[in-house]
């Protein structure tokens, strides 16, 4: 059979959604919006931003009739459930057909025949989800209105809560430089979207008062954030940590119940306050709950109707601690609302919906917005994505949110996210549509963001380029070639995009992510060889000389500062990252844009080197200023030799795939998806007398250059341990274990195999490497189980590197603490 070609101009018809748009759908350009019977002022809200938004897409203002009438023209009409016996009877049945609703929900209908669009909510809430969705599902383009012919839906949020939180303060890589009409579009695009609650932060917490961005004093900004709410109807959430020294002493307790007097007042509305057991804060449970019943007194003050929730946040549990925790919140306090499962918790959901009252709800609290260092890190993240990427970057992965979210969503309410800025706009977006409805498919809350936001025209486009994205991050970078391929894809819709797309601060996201990876990409490749070649060099130092052999590979590792690897791409990115700026004070480097560290300035790190050429600049200058040949030619092979675990022994990287297979894996992460009882990569060395870090470098302990493997481990959070299996040891031969014990926080840590023990509690972060005997007992079938567990309150267990040695392999270790 012969294959039929399609043209290249009905291939792009079809992408585009060129047959959808004149086949599908029906013209509402001259038409007008109905309100029947909108007295309350959300319903009227409702019309408003759906008059509103279609005049921002289209250029098009249609007029709104305060009543049904029953003239020739097109009509969208909007309305409540039980208000609309008015209508005649031809719309009524239809409605009466589908499936019922229930609070916040609505319905949706287009009758063609009639020429008129439905939107009726349940409630005024109802009203204005409902009219959300249709300018989502609407094809808005300059001079014209088009909603498509099947529009046909019922729909009902599944969870109550559903939001974001937008904190106005320095440590967000874009909020602190909103202007409050700024904060107004975000959160109308956040309702739109279907979220019903904001959670806004105190002027005083874990940050500075202020930041060279701001427009206004924090304590002004969250009044209006409230009154921006209010009104669109949004609940008003206050996330409210205890930042206080003292919450026992009476002085002390006065300046904290005075400041709460100050912001409760300040803020129109207020339904609920979250305070965070820890993170930050350090109370005891008693202290906590004492401290609770006077907050709830100054709250109900201003705001009768609020409660507080809390969560068991601490940096460092013990049983001690969440029984006392735990206690409490069984005691059924009358200002106490609910329980909030966010970060840095170690009880899993499941065991809290276990160990609380069945009437208690939960509110999940899921940290979107973080790559590493987070509850929910990026799985098999390659190391030069943590490296330059970073903790904070523009981060869309919607299917990996649209999984953790259904992986736990039958346990809690719904959700208000931990966002620290616009870096997480796409995962906001699809946790918002999962919370209403968890079968929805991610594709669709794709295309509606591109639709809505960018226009129909990039439907597909941006949809798919936004996968693309996610699958970029999707294990090791090395081989990952699909990731110039994303770069085509976004270069396509650059290539024909009109200025506003260009400024559009979405699809600059967007598209800088399809720069910025294709950097690296093409970085890693270039680096990985230049080290091979500079490895190559040094293994002849013998014919070469030591010092020639030096001093040419450390020519060939500067060749990636000297002559770099595809400029064009890395000044693409720094224009964008300026334009992002401009456009929505996104601040992605700290010199240029006053990003704070660690926050978001993952253009800060776009040149980081990606492979291990600080470390091997650091050994090499020591090496060449020994003081002859045979020592400089003995210190080189050592060098290069460092992982090599000598005949008939092991050696495995943790932070690479090809080690994994060792590990035992725990929990399945659709039961476990913040790794609370699985075992998760982790970046980040640590530096003497740092509680931790969150940048990912080649720099740690004391200070000195060391090899990229330590900035990578297998890690478990908490007491769960880890464990690892090696098989086919010679059961005649004696053996030791050498293990680097490298990670973002200290912890004490000990080790058993076969549950012999080999070492007790050892403070990490002191030394990198430890080596110990293996007990010959556990040799006998030549096979060894190894055990890593925390001591009670640590954050848990971080190993980077071990080595089974056969105890007549030399050691080759540099880099150890005297």
């Amino acid at each position: 059979m012969r294959a039929i070609r399609v043209p290249f101009i009905v291939i792009w018809f079809l992408l585009s959604g060129g047959l959808y748009l004149k086949a599908q759908t029906n013209d509402f350009s001259k038409s007008e919006i109905a309100c029947l019977s909108c007295k309350g002022k959300l319903a009227q809200k409702a019309v408003l931003v759906l008059q509103e938004e279609i005049a921002l897409k289209s250029n098009i203002s249609l007029p709104i009739a305060k009543k049904w009438s029953t003239n020739s023209r097109p009509k969208i009409l909007v309305g409540i459930e039980g208000e609309l016996k008015k209508l005649p009877k031809s719309l009524l049945e239809p409605l009466t057909k589908m499936d019922a609703i229930g609070p916040e929900g609505y319905k949706l209908l287009n009758l063609p025949k009639l020429r008129t669009v439905l939107v009726i909510g349940h409630d005024e809430r109802g009203t204005l989800y409902g009219v959300g969705k249709l300018l989502r599902k609407a094809i808005l383009s300059p001079g014209s209105v088009l909603i498509p012919e099947q529009l046909k839906l019922a729909s009902t949020p599944k969870n109550p809560i559903r939001g974001h939180q937008l904190g106005y303060r320095p440590k967000t890589n874009a909020y602190d430089a909103f202007s409050v009409a700024q904060f107004d579009r975000y959160i109308r695009d956040l309702v739109i979207f279907g979220a019903n609650s904001i959670e806004i932060v105190p002027p005083r917490t874990d940050d500075d008062f202020s930041s060279v961005h701001m427009e206004m004093p924090a304590i002004e900004m969250i009044a209006e954030q409230s009154r921006i709410c209010d009104s669109y109807g949004v609940d008003v959430w206050m996330w409210y940590p205890n930042m206080g020294m003292d919450y026992t002493h009476s002085d002390s307790l006065q300046v904290e119940i005075d400041e709460r007097h100050k912001v409760f007042k300040q803020v129109k509305r207020l339904d609920a306050l979250f305070v965070p057991g820890g993170d930050p804060g350090d109370l005891t449970p008693d202290d906590l709950f004492r401290w609770l019943d006077k907050v709830a007194s100054v709250l109900h003050k201003y705001h009768p109707k609020a409660k507080i929730w809390v969560s068991p946040q601490v940096f460092r549990p013990t049983k001690k601690w969440y029984d006392a925790f735990y206690a409490h919140i069984n005691q059924g306090y009358d200002w106490f609302g609910g329980i909030v499962f966010g970060p840095w918790i170690k009880t899993p959901i499941q065991e809290i919906r276990e160990r609380i009252h069945p009437d208690i709800p939960i509110r999940r609290y899921p940290d979107i917005t973080h790559s590493l260092s987070s509850q929910y890190p990026v799985p098999k993240w390659d190391l030069a994505y943590a490296i330059t990427l970073g903790r904070e970057c523009i981060n869309p992965r919607p299917y990996d949110q649209k999984f953790i979210h259904n992986a736990l969503d039958e346990y809690a309410q719904g959700s208000i996210s931990y966002s620290e800025g616009t870096n997480d706009d796409v995962n906001k977006i699809v946790w918002s549509d999962q919370d209403w409805n968890p079968e929805t498919p991610v594709i669709e809350t794709l295309r509606d963001y591109a639709r809505y936001f960018i226009g129909p025209d990039y439907t597909e486009g941006v949809a798919q380029g936004l996968l693309a994205l996610e699958n970029n991050i999707d294990g090791p970078l090395l081989g990952n070639h699909l990731v110039l391929g994303t770069l085509h894809q976004w270069q396509a819709l650059e290539k024909k995009a009109p200025k506003e797309v260009l400024a559009n601060f979405r699809f600059q996201m967007g598209l800088l992510r399809a720069y910025f990876d294709a950097y690296q990409y093409r970085r890693l490749l270039y680096e990985t060889e230049l080290e091979q070649q500079a490895r190559d060099i040094l293994t002849s130092a013998k014919p070469l000389g030591s010092q020639t052999a030096i001093g040419t590979a450390l020519k060939t590792l500067a060749r990636a500062v000297e002559i770099p690897i595809m400029p064009q791409w890395k000044a693409r990115c720094l224009q964008l990252a300026d334009n992002l700026f401009t456009s929505i004070g996104a601040q992605l480097t700290i010199e240029q844009h006053g990003a704070m560290p660690g926050r978001g300035n993952f253009i800060d790190t776009i040149d980081e080197p990606l492979n291990d050429v600080l470390w091997l600049a650091d050994q090499l200058t020591v090496i060449k200023n020994l003081p002859n040949e045979s020592e400089r030619r003995k210190a080189i092979q050592t060098m290069l030799q460092r992982t090599d675990p000598g005949p008939g022994g092991f050696y495995d990287n943790l932070g690479s795939p090809q080690s994994w297979k060792r590990i035992t894996k725990g929990k399945d992460r659709r039961y476990d998806p913040g790794n609370l009882a699985s075992p998760r990569v982790a970046f980040g060395v640590g530096l003497s007398g740092e509680e931790w870090v969150h940048e990912v470098s080649a720099k740690g302990f004391d200070g000195r250059y060391t090899p990229l493997a330590w900035t990578n481990q297998i890690s478990t959070l908490y007491d769960t341990p880890l464990e690892m299996t090696y098989e086919d040891l010679d059961s005649n031969e004696s053996y030791s274990v050498r293990v680097a014990y490298t990670g973002r926080f200290p912890s004490r840590v000990k080790m058993t195999i076969d549950n012999v023990l080999v070492h007790d509690f050892i403070k990490t972060g002191m030394q990198p490497i430890y080596e110990f005997k293996i007990p010959k007992t556990c040799l006998e079938d030549g096979k060894i189980h190894i055990t890593w567990t925390c001591g009670e309150g640590e954050r848990g267990t971080q190993v980077s590197e071990i080595w089974i040695l056969k105890n007549d392999t030399p050691k080759t270790i540099y880099f150890e603490k005297e």
